[in-house]
């Protein structure tokens, strides 16, 4: 059987538009085979999505994605085939959530100083999880009020570093978050690693505690990377032999770059990650 794998997507658990079962439902329109919902530092959706991935037959994997800070860069680690009733992975998560609520909040007055008031609120509204309230739900706050035409366009000019809502946060460590991946059985991989703002030497370092800490596989396909972003990462995966993903990083429709179970073929002298599953 061919697969068609997509191995990181969003619901409205974390920031996706979709909920769990309207995820996989869209996934399985589109031929995806094996899906994997990896909602931000968040498993709550799981249930729900097995239970329609079972009816649809479609093979679901457990997932999360984990916010990291590494050399005050946010990185996320993907985890895949994971037990996500695991204790230790869901006191890890409950303990990165914490401080998203905090952070919203210092993001709401930084926006608010920059004359778009009322952000907070309006942020909330559009998050179905209150936890999980963060810059994707601001964005799509500020392109209601007619600001600003797009969620791209928001976070260049108002949510990327060195912008006015940009908040600096402490986020897991690199090593806790493969542990708490490799402690609930998953794989951990390093997720859309062309959107790091890291040096040459900065990603080697990257990769070295990575590897180091047990991490095993790279998003060489992420909805975030060019032609030449996924010739970079293949290469980097051969040299470090890592096990290569196929991502679309899925959203919502209209906001994300690549439709669930569209992304493009890794190439095929690389090791899928999918191999550990199937």
């Amino acid at each position: 059987m061919q697969i068609n794998a997509d191995l990181h997507c969003h619901s409205t658990v974390s920031d996706g538009w979709l909920a769990p079962a309207d995820v996989v439902r869209r996934a399985a329109a589109n031929g995806v085979n094996l899906l994997a919902l990896t909602d931000h530092d968040e498993v709550g959706g799981i249930d729900e999505a097995r239970a329609e991935a079972l009816r649809l037959g479609v093979q679901l994997l457990a997932g999360v994605e984990i916010s990291v800070t590494f050399l005050k860069e946010t990185v996320h680690i993907v985890g895949l085939g994971i037990d996500h009733r695991d204790a230790q992975l869901l006191e890890g998560l409950e303990s990165v959530r914490g401080g998203r609520v905090q952070r919203a909040r210092k993001m709401s007055a930084a926006l608010d100083a920059a004359g778009i008031h009322g952000a907070f609120e309006g942020a909330c509204r559009l998050a179905r999880n209150p936890s999980m309230v963060g810059r994707a739900h601001f964005a799509r706050y500020i392109v209601s009020t007619g600001l600003m035409p797009d969620v791209s366009t928001v976070f260049q000019y108002y949510l990327a570093r060195g912008k006015p809502g940009y908040v600096e946060h402490e986020w897991a460590s690199l090593e806790d978050a493969v542990r708490w991946i490799r402690g609930a059985g998953g794989v951990a991989v390093l997720a859309h690693p062309a959107r790091y703002r890291l040096s040459t030497g900065e990603l080697h370092r990257l990769l070295e505690r990575f590897v180091a800490c047990g991490g095993e596989g790279i998003e060489v396909i992420a909805g975030a990377h060019t032609e030449a972003d996924t010739v970079k990462f293949a290469g980097i995966a051969r040299r470090w032999g890592l096990l290569a993903s196929r991502a679309s990083d899925f959203h919502g429709e209209g906001e994300s770059s690549v439709e669930l179970g569209r992304s493009c073929g890794l190439p095929p002298d690389l090791t899928p990650v999918w191999t550990r599953f199937v």
